[in-house]
């Protein structure tokens, strides 16, 4: 049986998933670990990425492959020397080490100038960052800089031979414009005046076309087919949209190490406040999407905390009353993208003398889905669609925890999808898109899952108050500084 593969190459790990070339229909898949890495600083070496998807494909399988797609975590940076070897460890979206390098490049355009060349205004995750970091804390390693590429892109490199990216995860870098599908070296004019930035850049490719074919040493490595077709890829956000078969007027959330919200949209966006990324999709229309760094490690954190598993966490949780005094966390327990405070710490409000474990829990349920239901404000503020249905995915889709209590906070129903593994399936939909000749979108349509109800609100007269009061307590206001 023929089969097509999707690639998500993420920070945790390596997911592979196969599907039936025809009908889209989930055969196997395989999985292998990444390196663990603790912010701020977030390393690891692009290697390290490759041995693991050789572990995942062989555990899926691959010897019926017939096309494949990477997608990757986005805006990291994987400097490349003049042999196309990598010069030092990749920097990941989470290293926050050029917080200070973000602020100063913000500065030196304005807010409003760089959402409107790029969609996004810089912070310490944007690979724009990290390259102005590298120039001035590792020059040596700076002067061999040939090439600059994402981590999707690097494993495409390594999958072809060919140095390519996808307008989705160029935009997170903060010198490309979504508006115009072209890197703006202008801007990296501001990392480094006298550098020829055009020839270190890879070439763009369209969401329907191929990026290559699999080199015969990359089949030797992995158990491929010489030849095998290569989609261009996308960042993680871009291919879990294709996964889910989000419509416009959609919202989804995911909850699993960060956080994230985003939707369809026809027209390029600019946050001038820096909350919102305007994002490009993998489809050649956009994904406006808002990140934050702290999302189901905060309940991780409170269940050790409460002495409780995942199960007790939930129960406690669950169990705690809808009073509108009860105790409101902001959650920005190791720093902050989204409001922008890498140095900031967390709060908990409202504290009683009568508090309970119950509603210590709740609260850190409860501060991880504000955050996220302010994104979805930022996101309608823009003129994005935002009424059509919430979806939830990520590791917090599996808990009951997260699915009721986003259903509460905002007031409508979460539904959720059979899908586990929603970007590498969404990936797997590009590579069959490529191999039949088709629009990307359109197989990602046909290839939808099922949305299924998970939770419908229940009353909640505090709901409001809640609300008021984590915003006050959380100062959610875009870029400002911290308080």
């Amino acid at each position: 049986m023929p089969l097509v593969a999707g690639v998500d190459s993420s920070t945790q790990s390596c997911t592979v998933v196969l599907r039936d070339v025809d009908d889209g229909q989930i055969v196997r898949h395989g999985r292998a670990p990444h390196p663990r890495t603790t912010p701020p600083v977030s390393e690891q070496p692009p290697e390290s990425w490759w041995v693991a998807l050789g572990q995942a494909l062989n555990a899926a399988d691959a010897a019926e492959i017939v096309a494949i797609s990477v997608d990757g975590q986005c805006h990291g940076l994987v400097p490349l020397d003049a042999d196309r070897e990598v010069i030092r460890p990749a920097k990941l979206w989470n290293d926050t080490t050029s917080a200070d390098e973000a602020a100063e490049l913000v500065e030196r355009l304005g807010a409003a100038a760089w959402a409107r060349r790029t969609g996004s205004v810089p912070v310490g995750a944007f690979t724009i960052t990290k390259l102005l970091w590298l120039a001035r804390n590792e020059p040596a390693a700076y002067r061999r800089l040939a090439h600059v590429v994402l981590p999707h892109d690097w494993l495409t490199f390594r999958l072809t031979g060919e140095l390519v990216t996808d307008r989705g995860d160029a935009s997170g870098t903060g010198y490309f414009s979504p508006a115009e599908s072209s890197w703006q070296p202008d801007l990296l004019a501001l990392v480094d005046p006298a550098m020829d930035w055009v020839p270190r850049l890879p070439r763009i490719v369209g969401p329907d076309e191929p990026a290559g074919a699999v080199t015969a040493a990359a089949a030797a490595a992995l158990g491929l087919r010489p030849g095998t077709v290569v989609g261009a890829g996308s960042g993680d956000n871009q291919a879990s949209a294709l996964g889910l078969g989000l419509r416009r007027g959609d919202v989804a959330v995911s909850v699993g190490t960060s956080g994230t919200v985003f939707a369809r949209h026809p027209e390029s966006t600019a946050d001038v406040t820096g909350a919102v990324n305007g994002n490009a999709d993998a489809t050649g229309e956009y994904l406006p999407l808002l990140c934050t760094l702290n999302a189901a490690k905060v309940t991780d954190a409170f269940a050790r905390l409460l002495g409780v598993d995942h199960d007790g966490m939930t129960a406690l949780a669950l169990a705690a009353p809808a009073s509108d005094e009860r105790p409101v966390l902001a959650a920005f327990l190791d720093g902050e993208r989204v409001p922008n405070r890498p140095g900031a710490r967390g709060l908990l409000g409202g504290l009683r003398s009568d508090l309970t474990r119950e509603e210590i829990a709740r609260a850190a349920y409860e501060g991880v889905v504000a955050g996220l239901l302010a994104g979805i404000d930022l996101l309608a503020g823009l003129g994005v669609r935002t009424g059509g249905r919430v979806l939830l995915t990520g590791g917090g889709a599996r808990s009951a925890a997260y699915r009721q209590l986003l259903a509460d906070l905002s007031g409508r129903p979460v539904y959720t999808v059979e899908l586990e593994e929603t970007a590498a399936a969404g990936i797997a939909a590009q590579a069959a898109a490529i191999l039949h000749g088709a629009k990307v979108g359109e197989i990602a349509d046909a290839w939808a899952p099922p949305a299924r109800l998970a939770a419908e609100p229940r009353p909640d007269p505090g709901r409001e108050e809640v609300l008021d009061r984590y915003r006050r307590l959380a100062a959610w206001r875009g870029l400002d500084s911290e308080p």
